[in-house]
């Protein structure tokens, strides 16, 4: 198992549904803090959408400190981290190792080109 190098500062966001004032709702991103993680691409693809717009995706695996099931600082599907103007969406977590030491989220970062 490769060495974990918890380097990058990532903001785990949660998806909220908010009125919009119009009877309807609308989906923001609020902020559940801070995580060091190590950050690791895997390979990418490309695909055409829509019929213009290409559409890259590349699969991470990120790696944070282990927190325990219910935890707010625990990463959970359907979650994103944040690291600037880029996004990646959170797929799936599991524990890295035996003891739950850290955690390790498989992430899909898509960018429109």
């Amino acid at each position: 198992m490769a060495e974990v190098m918890l380097n990058r500062k990532l903001v785990l966001e949660e998806p909220q549904k908010v009125s919009d004032g119009a009877g309807g709702f609308t989906e923001i991103w609020m902020s559940l803090g801070v995580l060091w993680a190590d950050v690791r691409a895997g390979t990418g693809s490309e695909r055409a959408a829509a019929g213009v717009l290409t559409v890259s995706t590349v699969p991470y695996r990120i790696t944070v400190r282990g927190a325990p099931h219910g935890a707010p600082s625990r990463p959970k599907p359907d979650q994103r981290f944040r690291e600037g103007s880029r996004i990646f969406r959170i797929l799936a977590v599991t524990e890295r190792d035996p003891k739950g030491t850290y955690l390790e989220c498989f992430a899909r970062e898509e960018v429109s080109a």
